[in-house]
């Protein structure tokens, strides 16, 4: 197996992992979720891609994003790092960085 699968595998499980310890989530739940957090990052490195994810009040919010470089601002930093329980992107709807909590993902287009 390639370092690359292996490296892979070990971020998948490790945030299933921390979606059991910290969300509560079954194992079957959680692999899915770390699974699709991990395709999605995979996804927008590549292209833009719609997907949705419920905000912390409930709502269910229809995102455009992406990390491709090519299409990102320059990172002016803040000194901060965001947490592991946050997923960051860059919406290109609105044309600056957002995060939602990666337990929150509901689903992606990711074709």
């Amino acid at each position: 197996m390639s370092n690359e699968r292996k490296s892979m595998l070990a971020s998948v499980f490790a945030l299933a992992w921390q979606f059991i310890k910290r969300n509560g989530f079954g194992k079957s739940q959680a692999l899915k979720c770390a699974w699709a957090n991990v395709k999605l990052k995979a996804s927008m490195r590549r292209r833009i891609v719609k997907f949705y994810y419920r905000k912390v009040n409930g709502e269910i919010r229809e995102a455009y994003g992406t990390l491709q470089e090519k299409l990102l601002p320059p990172i002016l930093g803040t000194g901060r790092r965001p947490g592991d329980t946050l997923f960051v992107y860059f919406d290109t709807e609105r044309g600056e960085y957002r995060s939602f909590k990666r337990a929150n993902l509901l689903s992606a287009d990711i074709s």
